[in-house]
């Protein structure tokens, strides 16, 4: 079976521009840094942090152009301690969002883990998420579609969605619509800016399946 649908952000509250870029987008495609009293930066992943805030797009091309170039401290009009391996970082922090959500989901049973359970899903037009190990077989993956009008997460370790699912490793999952699973879409998307180039794993640009 082919796979096919799309990942899709969903609009998170007004606009804001990022500094590398210089255009502005919904926030949810944004990561947020603020400052600290003593200069140092910080991420503020939920965007609740006090203070004047910081917006770059989240992909790792901005962030490292905006280490290399000085941007944060351009925009903060001030000396600025960047953490070591900034993109690294977020994309761990990212991660862990992610992973966390989905472990949620599955505690309320919105989310099953194994081909066999994730199949009925999909079967029965349950699933709205399908979501894959990056590093699982190319082929077993092939054997199952992403839903209709649903979407599709596919650049997370076996080992990560393992912890997700309480597991040493796992490689299909699948969540219900509703609950998390609009939280689970817009921080996966995230994640696969600092992971996945557009043009690798098969996915264009906008996170949808080529061919």
């Amino acid at each position: 079976m082919s796979r096919g649908g799309q990942s899709k952000a969903h609009d998170d509250g007004p606009e804001r521009r990022c500094i590398v870029t210089g255009e502005s987008q919904p926030r949810g495609g944004l990561l947020r840094f603020v400052l600290g009293p003593d200069g140092q930066l910080a991420p503020d992943l939920m965007a609740k942090l006090p203070g004047r805030g910081i917006w770059i797009t989240a992909d790792r091309a901005s962030l490292t152009k905006a280490v290399e170039k000085g941007l944060f401290g351009k925009a903060a009009r001030t000396a600025v301690t960047v953490p070591d391996e900034l993109p690294g970082l977020i994309e761990a922090l990212l991660a862990r969002r992610v992973v966390d959500l989905i472990s949620l989901a599955r505690k309320s049973g919105d989310a099953v883990a194994g081909y066999e359970k994730v199949k009925s899903w999909l079967d029965k037009e349950e699933a709205q998420i399908l979501i894959q190990a990056n590093d699982g077989s190319a082929r077993g993956k092939s054997k199952l579609s992403t839903p209709h009008h649903g979407n599709y997460i596919g650049w997370l370790s076996a080992d990560e969605l393992g912890v997700a699912f309480g597991r040493q490793t796992v490689i299909h999952a699948a969540l219900r619509a509703g609950g998390l699973a609009n939280r689970v879409v817009d921080e996966a998307l995230r994640l696969k800016g600092m992971r996945v180039a557009s043009d690798d794993q098969g996915l264009d640009g906008r996170g949808r399946r080529k061919g």
